[in-house]
C-alpha cells in the first residue's frame, strides 16, 4: 500500500480507536465517542515566510512540497481535501455528492500557517438558525436547511499572503482649496454665494515602507467569493501549520497559482503606494501623474482560513450562507417565498376591503 503523506494521516483515539477531530477554540483533538482528548504538538518555531523569487523563478507553479488526496466537484469545480474516512459527502459549495472513489492525488505548496476554527459546528448552526429566523418571507425549505445537522460544513479556504519592502517615486500635484464670492441674480434682486476653487502646485518625491500580509483569496471561482462582511480574519492568530487542525473539516486546494496570486498582490500594493503618496503630497486634494513602484525582499505564505458554509438550491437557483469560523460573523444571499408574499398582500387587500365595507 502506498505510504500516506502527513496531511492524509488519520488521527485515531488511543482509548477507543475512533477518529479524532480538531476541537475548535482549543489546542486539542477530541473523540466524539468516548471523550478522550489529545493535545496538538506545537511547532518549536513560528511559521516561515518563504522567499518569493526562488519559487517564481526556480520552480514556479510546480513548487509542490506535498501530495494530498482531492475530491473534485464535477458541478462547481471545487477541489476539496478531507482528513476523515468518509465514504461519501456533499460539496461544501454546491451540495452535489462527492464520492471518495473519485479521489485524485495532486501536489500543493504546503501551507505554512493556519487560523484554526474558534467556533464549533453546533455554534455555527445556531448562528445560522437565528439569522434565518430573523429574516422575513424566508421559504420553509430554508428554515429546514437551518435545522439540518449536515446543512452547514466547516471549510479551510486557501489564501496567499505577500510581504515586501516597497519604494515608490512619484510626480504629481498638490491642490489647495480657496473660495471666491460670486454674485448672481434672483427674482428678488441679487445674492451672493461662495464657490470653491483649487490652486495646484507641483509635487514629487519618494515614499517607502514595509507592506505586510497582502491577502489574496486563492480560489478563482467568482461565485465562491466570500462576502466582504465575513471575509475578515485576525492574522495575528495564525498558527504554524499542523495537519491536526484540519481533522474534521474540509480543506480546499488553491486554484489561483502562486504566480497569479503575486500578480494580484501587486495591484493591491499599488493601491497602498498611492495612499502613501497622497499622504506625502498633502494639501486638500492630490493628483498623481506617474509612479515608479519597486518591491524587494518579497516573501509569501500559503495559509488556510476558517469558514462555515451552507449551500442549497431553491427554484433552480443556488444560495450560499457563510459564517466566519473565527469571529462568528454571518452573511449570505437569501431567497423570498412567493407564496408568503402573495398571501400577505392578499390578506392586506381583504382587510382594506372589509374596512371599507363596514365603514359605509
Amino acid at each position: 500500500m502506498e505510504e500516506l503523506k502527513q496531511s492524509e494521516q488519520k488521527k485515531s483515539c488511543a482509548n477507543c480507536g475512533a477518529e479524532l477531530k480538531y476541537k475548535p477554540g482549543s489546542q486539542q483533538l477530541s473523540c466524539g465517542y468516548c471523550g478522550y482528548e489529545e493535545f496538538i504538538e506545537q511547532a518549536k518555531s513560528s511559521f516561515e515566510e518563504l522567499e518569493l523569487e526562488h519559487y517564481l523563478k526556480a520552480v514556479g507553479d510546480n513548487a509542490y512540497t506535498e501530495t494530498i488526496g482531492l475530491l473534485h466537484c464535477k458541478n462547481c469545480g471545487a477541489n476539496q481535501h478531507i482528513e476523515e474516512n468518509y465514504k461519501s459527502l456533499h460539496c461544501v459549495y454546491c451540495s452535489e455528492p462527492l464520492i471518495t472513489e473519485d479521489i485524485e492525488k495532486e501536489g500543493w505548496i504546503l501551507p505554512s500557517a493556519v487560523v484554526p476554527f474558534q467556533i464549533d459546528t453546533k455554534k455555527a448552526r445556531s448562528i445560522f438558525k437565528n439569522w434565518v429566523n430573523g429574516i422575513w418571507f424566508a421559504p420553509n425549505k430554508l428554515k429546514k436547511a437551518a435545522l439540518d445537522p449536515e446543512g452547514i460544513r466547516g471549510l479551510y479556504m486557501p489564501h496567499w499572503t505577500f510581504d515586501a519592502n516597497m519604494t515608490a517615486d512619484y510626480i504629481g500635484k498638490r491642490g489647495e482649496y480657496y473660495y471666491v464670492t460670486k454674485t448672481y441674480k434672483t427674482k428678488n434682486g441679487t445674492s451672493t454665494r461662495q464657490e470653491r476653487r483649487t490652486r495646484w502646485y507641483p509635487a514629487s518625491g519618494t515614499v517607502n515602507g514595509f507592506v505586510d500580509d497582502i491577502l489574496i483569496n486563492a480560489s478563482e471561482k467568482k461565485q465562491r467569493e466570500v462576502p466582504s462582511k465575513v471575509a475578515f480574519w485576525n492574522l495575528k492568530e495564525l498558527k504554524p501549520y499542523n495537519s491536526s487542525f484540519l481533522a474534521g473539516f474540509v480543506t480546499e486546494k488553491y486554484t489561483i497559482s502562486l504566480k497569479e496570486g503575486h500578480h494580484q498582490s501587486f495591484a493591491k500594493a499599488k493601491q497602498i503606494a498611492h495612499n502613501w503618496i497622497r499622504s506625502d503630497i498633502g494639501g486638500d486634494t492630490q493628483q498623481i501623474s506617474s509612479t515608479d513602484i519597486k518591491l524587494k525582499d518579497e516573501t509569501f505564505k500559503h495559509i488556510l482560513l476558517p469558514i462555515y458554509i451552507s449551500a442549497y438550491n431553491y427554484n433552480g437557483k443556488e444560495y450560499r450562507f457563510y459564517v466566519n469560523g473565527q469571529t462568528g460573523k454571518i452573511s449570505g444571499t437569501r431567497p423570498y417565498s412567493f407564496w408568503k408574499i402573495f398571501f400577505l398582500i392578499l390578506f392586506i387587500v381583504l382587510v382594506i376591503a372589509l374596512f371599507i365595507l363596514f365603514a359605509q
